[in-house]
């Protein structure tokens, strides 16, 4: 009798891991599996699940805040934790936290202990809630146990700069340009796999159409998700290639430029994550062929340059162009690829300016010399450079009270 109950039970539990005789319908357990496959456009997980969880409501006395710090590659890594709300009102009150830098390449396994310490505060876009409260982001830098900043924490490197320098209000308005790839990493969102586009560049650029605009969705949303962070985005467009996108950050008041750009482009991620598209801020993802490269053109502007008589101060500072080798050591990795003196670049050898000539290295705008004041931009910075070491390296070399040769603008039948 024994015998029979267990080879009885055997066949139970058999049927049970058995397939079922007659085809059901799928849950939404199994769509989300199947919608883990690599490819544009599916959602890692399916909606209906992700929404009945952000149904539940948070404690009205604690705050999610993910902090957000830059590796040793100059990418955003993130992790959470909960706080009471009276923690959270600023970022002194905010606790130091700590991280594992042997996986992150900023520190050695038998000594990974590294602390992040808050700088700023944003709204968490992704974590909305409707109880007056806000979960938070918040930007850090890194340091060792014993306090020191590690060699990878630029921003203290670009606080030196700045430190001091308050009455000078100084501005910045930087342009992050970025590609938009299929998950395989390879193609760009709308161009043919293992191919080119039909036509060349020209239709693209702030353009419309299904035909040219390639990404709209996933700007507009990390348009939305910064303006609710408070990150002072102040425009968006299509740029020359297509997949090929831009927006722009600024002005912003000395170092808070890096700061608010480093964490748009963590939300950049985050939302690409979401739509399930490759972003890259590689300055020329695309060698071959007659494409435009990436760049993170930065607007500067000092109070001086900004008041009457500021165009003499603008140009005693593009005069900066005797260290042009030092900026081009901090404006980013693979900047000679795009820096070729094609598609709207200088070359990476010479230094040059000129007015409304996007082939310089500088670019005064044609409104700042008829105004006599404003602003310069610096074209060089590549899409991928670091803005604190961009922003910080251009405070320090303007403010320098020193002799330097006087530079002619190119011609402005080039401009």
């Amino acid at each position: 009798m024994k015998l029979v109950v267990a080879f009885l039970a055997t066949i139970g539990a058999a049927v049970a891991f058995a397939p079922a005789a007659n085809t059901v319908a799928r849950t939404s357990a199994l769509n989300m599996v199947q919608q883990l496959e690599i490819q544009t456009g599916r959602s890692q997980l399916d909606t209906a699940v992700v929404d009945r969880f952000n149904a539940l409501p948070y404690p009205s006395d604690k705050v999610l805040a993910e902090y957000v710090w830059v590796d040793a590659k100059g990418e955003c890594r993130s992790k959470t934790r909960t706080l009471p709300v009276a923690r959270t009102e600023s970022v002194d009150k905010l606790p130091r936290w700590n991280f594992d830098g042997s996986s992150t390449c900023q520190a050695p396994g038998d000594d990974s202990e590294v602390i992040l310490r808050p700088c700023r505060i944003f709204k968490d876009p992704f974590r909305p809630r409707s109880d007056g409260l806000d979960n938070i982001l918040v930007m850090c830098d890194t340091y060792t146990p014993a306090g020191e900043p590690l060699p990878t924490n630029t921003r203290a490197i670009a606080a030196k700069a700045f430190e001091g320098r308050e009455d000078e209000e100084v501005w910045f308005g930087l342009e992050q340009e970025f590609t938009l790839f299929n998950l395989d990493q390879r193609t760009p969102l709308g161009w043919p796999k293992n191919g080119v586009p039909n036509r060349p560049q020209g239709p693209y650029y702030c353009s419309a159409g299904p035909e040219n605009s390639f990404g709209r969705a996933v700007t507009d949303a990390h348009y939305r998700c910064s303006l609710y962070a408070g990150i002072e985005i102040s425009g968006t467009n299509g740029e020359v290639m297509p997949g090929q996108q831009e927006y722009q950050v600024g002005p912003c008041v000395g170092i808070d430029a890096g700061d608010q750009l480093y964490m748009s482009r963590y939300i950049l991620q985050r939302v690409c994550e979401e739509f399930q598209v490759y972003c890259t801020l590689h300055p020329k993802p695309i060698v071959e062929g007659d494409w435009n490269g990436a760049g993170m053109h930065t607007n500067v502007s000092t109070k001086a340059m900004r008041e009457a008589g500021g165009l003499e101060i603008i140009k005693k500072a593009i005069y900066m162009g005797a260290k042009h080798q030092d900026h081009i050591a901090v404006y980013g990795e693979g900047n000679e690829l795009r820096l070729t003196g094609k598609h709207e670049t200088a070359s990476i050898h010479q230094f040059s300016f000129g007015v409304a000539n996007r082939g310089a290295s500088v670019r005064i705008g044609r409104d700042t010399e008829a105004e006599g004041c404003g602003y310069f931009e610096d074209r060089r910075p590549s899409s991928n450079a670091d803005p604190y070491l961009v922003t910080g390296k251009i405070m320090a070399t303007i403010m320098e009270d020193v002799d330097v040769p006087e530079i002619k603008a190119l011609d402005r039948a080039s401009a």
